[in-house]
């Protein structure tokens, strides 16, 4: 009988172990995705519990979804730096590591999954930054701008 403990070790191992083999990207970027997964499965309210994979799958693109709310909520502002860091700068590259966790039986894939399933789902720029951008106040006919009222 192994511990959570144990069983998180052994799989920050091989995490860091696949990361090492492909080089490409930071190990914690693998231990994120795998956070991530089971944050999407929460957010399309897929049954965690169950025993089949129909059940519990999430398509490429909902994993995109989930992988950017996931990382705004955890990162704020920065999670495109912090994605940046550990190399990923594109939808592509969540589905590089997908795929290498599939090879190693981290992950299962349908008949239907394919590697393009993440080809360009958003724009990175779009995706994390421009949820922070401020618009400027707009300004009156008379170029000043509006006064609150009270």
């Amino acid at each position: 009988m192994s511990s959570h403990a144990d069983e998180s070790d052994g799989l920050a191992r091989t995490l860091a172990e696949i990361a090492t083999d492909d080089g490409r990207y930071d190990p914690q970027a693998y231990y994120f995705l795998m956070e991530a997964l089971t944050y999407t499965q929460k957010l399309f309210e897929k049954n965690l519990d169950s025993q089949t994979e129909e059940e519990r799958h999430v398509t490429g693109q909902e994993l995109c979804k989930g992988i950017r709310q996931f990382a705004l909520e955890q990162f704020g502002y920065v999670a495109k730096a912090v994605l940046e860091e550990w190399g990923i700068y594109r939808t592509d590259d969540f589905g590089e590591m997908v795929y290498r966790l599939i090879q190693h039986q981290l992950m299962a894939k349908r008949d239907s999954d394919s590697i393009d399933d993440f080809h360009n789902v958003y724009d990175f720029h779009t995706a994390f930054e421009d949820v922070f951008t401020v618009e400027k106040p707009k300004r009156n006919h008379a170029g000043h701008k509006p006064r609150g009222r009270g």
